[in-house]
C-alpha cells in the first residue's frame, strides 16, 4: 500500500458544499488508486480532516471595505491553523469566493500549500483545450475577478453573464440552495446556463459557486451543456497531492 500526505479542507461555506466536497474528494481518491493500479480500499485513503467553521459571507465582506466581525479572513485563518497543526501538508478551501483571501491565507501559512481553485480549473481547461469559456458565480467572485485572471494566465477568455443573469444566479444562490430549496436554484441556475449557451454558442460553463453544482444535480434541462464543477477539479488536485511522495 502507497504511503499518503495528511491533507484538509477548509469548509462551511456553506456547510453543505463542504460535505459535497468531501464526497468528491473521496471519488477521487478512489480514481487515484486505480490509475496506479490499487485495489479499493478503506485503509489505501489518506488521512483527510474537514474544518466546517461558520464564516461570514464572502460577498457582502468584498462590498466592504470595514474591518470587523463580518470580514471571513480571521475565521478563516483560524481554520487554516487548525488544519496545520494536524498535519496536513496541503488544503483546499471548498469556496470559489473565498479564495479572494487565498494570498493572505498562504502567506500566514507558508508551510502548507493552499491549493487555488480557479488556477486548478483554468489549467484543466487549458490542458483540454478549451474554447469559449463562460462563468457563473457570485458577485463577488466577479467583483474580484478570480476566474478572469486565473483563466487569462492559462490564455483562456472568460465571458460573463448580463446583470439581469447575475441576480438571477445570486438568487438561486441564497432563496435557493441556502435556503433548501433546490427547486428554485434548479430554475435560476438552468436558465443563466441556457441563456449563456444562446448567447454564445458552444461554451464551457464554469459553474464558479459550490451551490450551483448542488442546484443543477440531476437537471436534464442542462444535460446537453458542457458544465465543469470546479470543486471535482480542486478535489482532483487535493487527491493528488494527498497521494504524492
Amino acid at each position: 500500500m502507497a504511503s499518503t500526505n495528511v491533507v484538509g479542507i477548509l469548509g462551511g461555506m456553506g456547510p453543505a458544499a463542504g460535505a459535497d466536497f468531501v464526497r468528491l474528494f473521496v471519488q477521487a481518491c478512489a480514481q487515484q488508486m486505480r490509475a496506479r493500479g490499487e485495489p479499493v480500499r478503506d485503509q489505501s485513503f489518506p488521512e483527510h480532516w474537514l474544518a466546517q467553521v461558520p464564516v461570514p459571507d464572502r460577498t457582502d465582506a468584498l462590498g466592504s471595505a470595514e474591518t470587523g466581525a463580518h470580514q471571513p479572513l480571521e475565521p478563516m485563518l483560524q481554520a487554516l491553523g487548525r488544519l496545520a497543526a494536524l498535519g496536513s501538508q496541503a488544503v483546499a478551501i471548498a469556496c470559489n469566493t473565498a479564495h479572494a483571501w487565498h494570498a493572505r491565507l498562504q502567506e500566514r501559512f507558508p508551510q502548507v500549500e493552499l491549493l487555488h481553485m480557479a488556477r486548478e480549473v483554468a489549467q484543466h481547461l487549458a490542458a483540454q483545450g478549451a474554447g469559449n469559456v463562460a462563468l457563473m458565480a457570485t458577485e463577488g467572485t466577479y467583483r474580484v475577478r478570480l476566474y478572469e485572471h486565473a483563466l487569462a494566465e492559462a490564455g483562456l477568455d472568460c465571458l460573463v453573464p448580463l446583470q439581469e443573469e447575475r441576480r438571477i444566479i445570486t438568487r438561486g444562490i441564497f432563496e435557493g440552495v441556502k435556503a433548501g430549496n433546490m427547486r428554485l436554484a434548479e430554475e435560476c441556475f438552468s436558465q443563466v446556463a441556457l441563456r449563456l449557451a444562446e448567447r454564445h454558442g458552444p461554451v464551457t460553463i464554469i459553474m464558479g459557486c459550490t451551490e450551483v453544482p448542488l442546484g443543477l444535480q440531476g437537471s436534464a434541462a442542462v444535460a446537453g451543456l458542457n458544465l465543469v464543477d470546479p470543486a471535482q477539479v480542486l478535489a482532483a488536485a487535493l487527491a493528488r497531492r494527498a497521494y504524492r511522495n
